[in-house]
């Protein structure tokens, strides 16, 4: 992890960067239902779920929010700070011992309500080892403008 400084100009639209990827273990399963009181059965209940259409348990979709955004988190940008997320979609079902890595698109760049700074949005696509998009949302950041 390293500090660069990014500024709205420097954004390309459709630049893209991958992460590496990151195996989701059950201990996973376990801490985020403790952080978060999530212990709903379809997480936690590996005899029930046998029952049901996936036939296993599946991730906690915040959790592989947090998991495939903190994925992104190599470069610290000065001169960039986060508004949020957008469209946030659980495409996919994640289980234990898929691997998933982010891939991370510049989509759109516009004028902020202040004339110094612009707003990017990067789609985020969280994909598991086998190419398949199990989760999508959009990362809004205010950025400092070069010369103003």
């Amino acid at each position: 992890m390293h500090f660069k400084s990014t500024f709205f100009e420097d954004y390309t639209l459709g630049e893209k960067r991958v992460t590496f990827g990151r195996t989701i273990t059950e201990t996973d399963f376990v801490v985020h239902a403790g952080h978060t009181g999530d212990f709903f059965p379809h997480h936690m209940d590996a005899e029930w779920c046998a029952t049901q259409p996936f036939k296993q348990r599946i991730a906690h979709g915040t959790m592989i929010f947090s998991i495939g955004i903190g994925l992104t988190a190599s470069e610290i940008n000065p001169e960039a700070f986060s508004k949020g997320y957008d469209k946030l979609r659980f495409v996919k079902p994640v289980f234990i011992g898929d691997t998933i890595h982010s891939e991370i698109t510049i989509s759109e760049k516009t004028d902020a309500k202040k004339p110094e700074y612009g707003t990017v949005t990067e789609h985020v696509e969280i994909i598991n080892q086998h190419g398949e998009v199990v989760q999508v949302c959009d990362h809004l950041l205010l950025v400092k403008k070069k010369n103003l």
